[in-house]
């Protein structure tokens, strides 16, 4: 997935937790600019990412976290000690479906996922 996907996961967490949870994103091979598709999906929901700037992964931060979510095949993030989990995301240009229409199910995907995870981090954090 491109950096701009996991842009979408940030910003769609942020979204669906607000403050409650700490959210990065980074790249294992970031672009230099957000996918103007990915932030026009994402605007027509009320999440703005036209702002970022995609950033590789920094190992200090790292070192401070305790879940990584990869997005896509191609992403590998090996951190030990750390809970990593690949969502193997929608890719719709696999059906011939491109454009905006991808990055609209694209973000659905997402935003399936994240809803989840943030449902998950919110109750371990109130049962806690």
């Amino acid at each position: 997935m491109t950096p701009s996907v996991v842009f979408m996961a940030e910003g769609l967490l942020r979204q669906a937790a607000g403050d409650a949870i700490g959210v990065h994103s980074a790249g294992t091979r970031p672009g230099t600019a957000v996918n103007t598709l990915s932030a026009q999906a994402l605007s027509d929901v009320g999440v703005n990412i036209t702002g970022h700037t995609p950033v590789g992964i920094d190992p200090a931060l790292l070192a401070r976290i305790d879940k990584v979510i990869t997005l896509g095949r191609e992403a590998v993030v090996d951190v030990p000690g750390v809970t990593v989990i690949n969502w193997d995301t929608d890719e719709p240009s696999e059906r011939g479906i491109d454009g905006i229409d991808r990055m609209r199910l694209v973000r659905d995907d997402i935003t399936t996922r994240t809803h989840k995870l943030a449902t998950e981090l919110l109750h371990k954090r109130s049962s806690e």
